[in-house]
């Protein structure tokens, strides 16, 4: 990794700030643009600026009440739910008629509609990450994408596991729709989900045959953290969750194959089943400490999700934050709006120690660059294949653990496609030669200057060009890098040119900071 890409967190020996509020005169365009990267995608000039006139109390209620703002796709009819339909009662009882009778070329023709269905069913998911990149990159309602996004990476479900696209797209769904809503709810709704349910094989758990995997990762990864629970309380929990299954597209309990006997499950003892496994979890004090860690670390800085760590890990300040964080949490009885408005209302959220500090993750940064710089999409397919090669495929994550994140991004691989994406985006080139997009999708970078402009329209001035997008770009102006920027400037003449300001633009990418936000 560069030396230049590297986190603030491994030189600063505490954090800065409180959750007391942030005054109001300290709300300026540093702390708007911090805000719309951290709880959204980044924004343009006149988004950071629109924040700046509203001050953080309007600019935060905004991002976090998205029914505010009308927002709709086509996701509900442009996507067929019965690609991977179960089969029917008379093509099931076909199909064992031709098995009964041997009859081989009729059981071939069940077997090629099969592959046929898998394969329309590989095209769909490709169509659905498609889709949702262009939903991230469109709506006006970004903190519920991102948080969408968030809770997709922490009840990681991967398609080829399961192969029913339409059961990701559901649970899509059910994310953003509990996005900043409940925990609790999201929690009963994820032990009816059928993705998870299939991801994690408790749609084959009976009486006698509990299987331990939706138990174990509710309590060591979703919910508790490890340390919270023991083998007993895990065996026990996956016999509350038996007869937790689908049919087709929707949940179904079967009481047949439940097994309703005594259980005792983190002390608490009765004839629990699987809502009473998560109200059990939900009244555990280390739910509401472990989520809101995973939460500060998605938005803030990243620290331990375990709650007992020890010597410098965690600064003071920021576990007196955690502290508060996991109250109002509480408090809230799991409601997100509270602890999240807490937070990004706070000193603590907008301190030097935390801005320009994160790395960015694929999906940040490509989705940040179109948002941020109003670049042309040109092509969802190719974003989609770089957001692979960088570590971060969509609906696809690497195991229910999610992507590790931070460092993991940056390797010399990643780092290469992270530049080459950007160039495409900016000016439609590709490793080899130009996309035709660059000629059919123009990129007019001007737009950006706008807001520098004077009664005859955009500045023209190097070192305030220089200036300006370091900041839009970076959060800040390095010296070094503006003079850097200010002599490729000049040596275009007198004017400032498109051509040279997507040049600027392309260098400005290619520093190693431009990686963080």
């Amino acid at each position: 990794m560069p030396d230049r890409v590297r986190t603030k967190a491994a030189s600063s020996k505490s954090a800065a700030g409180s959750l007391s509020p942030l005054a109001s005169a300290g709300f300026g365009y540093p702390q708007a643009r911090h805000l719309l990267w951290r709880a959204g995608f980044g924004g343009t000039p006149a988004q950071i600026q629109k924040l700046v006139d509203w001050g953080p109390e309007k600019s935060v209620d905004y991002l976090l009440e998205p029914d505010r703002v009308s927002y709709s796709d086509d996701s509900a009819t442009k996507f067929d739910r019965d690609i991977m339909r179960p089969p029917s009662e008379e093509e099931r009882l076909a199909y064992q008629r031709a098995r009964k009778s041997q009859d081989e070329d009729e059981v071939a023709k069940f077997r090629l509609e099969r592959q046929r269905r898998e394969r329309d069913d590989r095209v769909q998911i490709a169509e659905m990450q498609k889709w949702w990149l262009k939903r991230m990159i469109e709506t006006p309602r970004p903190l519920e994408e991102k948080m969408t996004l968030f809770w997709h990476g922490h009840f990681a479900t991967n398609y080829r596991t399961i192969e029913n696209s339409y059961h990701m797209f559901a649970q899509n769904a059910m994310f953003r729709r509990h996005a900043l809503g409940n925990f609790g709810e999201m929690l009963f709704a994820l032990i009816r989900d059928p993705a998870m349910l299939a991801y994690l094989d408790n749609n084959d758990s009976r009486k006698g045959k509990a299987n331990e995997n939706l138990a174990r990762e509710i309590m060591e990864l979703f919910a508790l953290g490890v340390g919270h629970y023991t083998e007993a309380d895990i065996k026990e929990g996956a016999r509350a969750l038996t007869g937790y299954t689908f049919k087709d597209d929707a949940f179904q309990f079967v009481q047949g194959n439940h097994d309703g006997g005594a259980k005792e499950i983190l002390n608490r003892r009765g004839n629990f089943d699987g809502d009473d496994f998560v109200r059990i979890i939900l009244e555990q004090r280390a739910c509401a400490a472990f989520i809101t860690r995973k939460l500060y670390s998605f938005f803030v800085s990243d620290v331990p999700s375990g709650e007992r760590v020890a010597g410098d890990d965690i600064a003071p300040e920021q576990r007196a934050v955690l502290k508060e964080l996991a109250s109002e949490f509480l408090a809230s009885k799991y409601g997100l709006k509270p602890v999240l408005r807490k937070l990004f209302l706070s000193d603590h959220f907008y301190s030097p120690r935390f801005t320009a500090d994160q790395i960015k993750s694929p999906v940040q940064l490509v989705v940040g660059a179109v948002r941020s710089l109003n670049v042309p999409v040109r092509d969802l397919a190719i974003l989609n294949d770089a957001l692979d090669l960088m570590g971060q495929n969509i609906f696809l994550p690497p195991s229910v653990k999610g992507w590790e994140g931070g460092r993991s991004w940056i390797n010399t691989s990643t780092l290469f496609v992270r530049q080459n994406i950007l160039a495409f985006l900016i000016a439609g080139k590709k490793p080899q030669g130009y996309d035709a997009t660059a000629d059919t999708q123009k990129y007019d970078p001007k737009k950006l200057l706008t807001d520098l402009g004077s009664q005859s329209g955009v500045v023209q001035h190097p070192a305030d060009v220089a200036d300006y997008l370091l900041r839009l770009t970076l959060g800040h102006a390095p010296e070094s890098a503006k003079a850097q920027l200010v002599a490729f400037l000049n040596a275009g003449g007198t004017s400032v040119s498109d051509d040279r300001l997507v040049g600027t633009l392309l260098l400005i990418t290619a520093m190693p900071e431009y990686q963080l936000c």
